[in-house]
């Protein structure tokens, strides 16, 4: 890898993602893998699609509010490539037969049912992403172009992590509309959802831990409601072998200006927090403790 130059970070910058890796590296690796906005050639998206629409699905910005993470030791890996082009918080065979030929009688996922498999049919407002049915070889190219290569990368990075400390802990950071949030009459809703599959995918002292900081700032916190964790956090949450993992969902209208999907009003506000929240978590020595 070569060096940034920039407090001893390690960057290696692939078209697909990106790792960051510290001087010294701690049992933490954050992820954001819906933070790109590069849509290759290929894609062939429907003409006249807005571009808001073709991005409403990523967690724009997010890769910046999770950088403060380098100062505490967490390494981080953040996808480059638009989630509307390959999902990678899907599981590489969640495809979707009516997007995608040569899948006639295959039962779909909910998820891909809905339009939203590892190879979205469509945008994150719900509009159709083409005027097209992709080829099965085609769907399977992008995964094995984009898809695999970043969870290998990501496999390597957790097994190192439990290598040199006995544990691994992803934190797969996400964004949520502020609509999907809203409660009955418009309420509002949680600020922060962390996702721990239920109390299965970590240390219960990790959740609680996030839980209180994110409350420290004066933020709403929900548990694993609406959103309980992935594909990614269902296949690292394995306590047992020493890999856990948790993902927290941020209320986009926390920093985010929907419309335009640039920095909102809150940017400064959230990203300090955001950071505050980041330095608590690892400066812990015990994380995943049982106090």
């Amino acid at each position: 890898m070569a060096d940034s130059g920039d407090q001893g970070v390690d960057e290696a910058d692939g078209a697909d993602f990106t790792v960051l890796t510290p001087a010294t590296p701690g049992p933490f690796v954050f992820a954001s893998p819906h933070s790109g906005d590069r849509y290759p050639a290929d894609m062939e998206a429907a003409a006249g699609l807005d571009p808001a629409s073709l991005r409403s699905a990523g967690d724009a910005l997010v890769d910046r509010l999770i950088t403060p993470g380098l100062e505490g030791g967490a390494t981080l890996i953040l996808g480059r490539t638009a989630r509307a082009y390959v999902d990678l918080n899907r599981a590489p065979d969640d495809l979707d037969p009516v997007l995608i030929e040569g899948l006639e009688g295959r039962t779909a996922s909910p998820r891909a049912a809905a339009g939203y498999g590892v190879i979205p049919r469509l945008t994150g407002d719900g509009r159709p992403l083409y005027e097209r049915r992709l080829g099965r070889d085609e769907a399977e190219a992008r995964i094995a172009r984009v898809h695999a290569p970043y969870h290998a990368a990501l496999d390597g990075l957790m097994q190192a992590a439990r290598a040199r400390h006995g544990e691994a802990v992803l934190v797969d950071w996400h964004s949520m509309p502020s609509r999907a949030t809203r409660g009955v009459g418009g309420a509002r809703g949680p600020d922060v959802v962390l996702g721990d599959r239920h109390g299965s995918s970590c240390a219960a002292a990790l959740t609680r831990r996030l839980r209180r900081a994110f409350e420290a700032l004066g933020w709403r916190v929900a548990l694993n409601q609406p959103y309980s964790g992935g594909w990614t956090t269902q296949r690292w949450g394995r306590p047992a072998d020493g890999f856990h993992a948790i993902q927290i969902e941020l209320n986009r209208a926390l920093y985010l200006d929907e419309a335009t999907l640039e920095p909102g009003r809150g940017w400064s506000r959230c990203a300090a927090g955001t950071a505050r929240v980041i330095a608590e978590l690892l400066a812990d020595p015990t994380p995943l403790g049982r106090a």
